[in-house]
């Protein structure tokens, strides 16, 4: 399988990245080995699906890598080849800008995950049931509404929601973080009972944890239900039908997804809770397996 060429994509951040890589034996290795890369972008959803995908891979012989990178660079990566997939397609609103630029260029396989969604989240204490009527926390929240990454789907329909489609949030930013960052905050918030709204979208494990409700949204801004899709490079189909094949049949629940979330968040390493699902639930992964020869 072709491994990404980071100069080639400009990364600065090499060293910031996390690789997982299945080990296939010691250096004399056959060099036949199956490998594969697969990329993702760090939100906890994508996080738990790419574990457990790549420990079905490392379970059927593979050499994996699992690469985080930018929503923009995972696309564009499997776009030209240089990884040979992903499963955290967000479609058809938070990664519409991507698809609309790589889509062409990539192999869409269909749903892995159905009925996911985004919106703006609050604790279920707070007075406020819509986008709507928001304003009333202006003052307790600073005109502030707490984001993950800047240029993520969900960002981009908040940036629009306080921009244009409701006059009554004029003046609100949308302060980008991370996901990881908008789960901190969230969780202190709750802890003291304080307000707070955050980009938000299912599955996710705070929603196992916490107490919360999306804002209605009347104005229709963060679209409707959402799914998440797998991609593959070009010619993998042809070079790998093995590895085609399980990720053309790789599909689960928001349930499935948000259970090994919550495994991660109480402490177990993503490589540990995919391990722990795949495990338990041996009757799903066959289904992704069947066929294979």
């Amino acid at each position: 399988m072709l491994r990404l060429n980071w100069k080639r994509l400009g990364l600065a951040a090499v060293l910031s990245l996390s690789l997982f890589t299945a080990a296939c034996g010691s250096d004399d290795a056959s060099t036949d080995s199956k490998e594969i890369e697969l990329v993702y972008v760090e939100w906890d959803s994508e996080i738990a699906s790419t574990h457990v995908i790549g420990k079905v891979f490392e379970d059927q012989g593979y050499d994996v890598t699992l690469t985080p990178i930018d929503n923009s660079l995972m696309w564009g990566a499997v776009a030209s080849g240089e990884a040979d997939g992903m499963v955290a397609a967000w479609l058809p609103a938070t990664h519409a800008g991507q698809y609309e630029e790589y889509g062409g260029s990539v192999v869409e396989l269909g749903a892995n995950l159905e009925g996911a969604k985004i919106g703006l989240v609050v604790p279920s204490y707070m007075n406020v049931d819509s986008i709507a009527d928001l304003d009333a926390y202006a003052d307790e929240l600073r005109e502030t509404i707490t984001g993950i990454e800047a240029g993520a789907g969900v960002v981009t329909a908040a940036e629009a929601a306080v921009d244009t489609d409701y006059p009554n949030l004029a003046g609100w930013e949308v302060l980008p973080s991370s996901s990881g960052a908008m789960a901190t905050a969230l969780g202190e918030a709750i802890a003291n009972e304080e307000p707070i709204v955050v980009t938000g979208w299912t599955p996710h494990w705070k929603f196992a944890s916490y107490d919360l409700k999306y804002l209605e949204d009347p104005e229709g801004t963060f679209g409707d239900a959402e799914y998440i899709a797998t991609m593959v490079r070009e010619g993998l189909e042809e070079d790998d039908a093995v590895a085609f094949t399980i990720l053309d049949q790789f599909n689960w629940t928001a349930a499935d997804m948000e259970a090994v979330m919550l495994d991660i968040q109480e402490g177990a390493s993503p490589e540990e809770a995919a391990s722990a699902w795949v495990e338990a639930n041996q009757d799903k992964v066959n289904e992704w397996i069947a066929g294979i020869e």
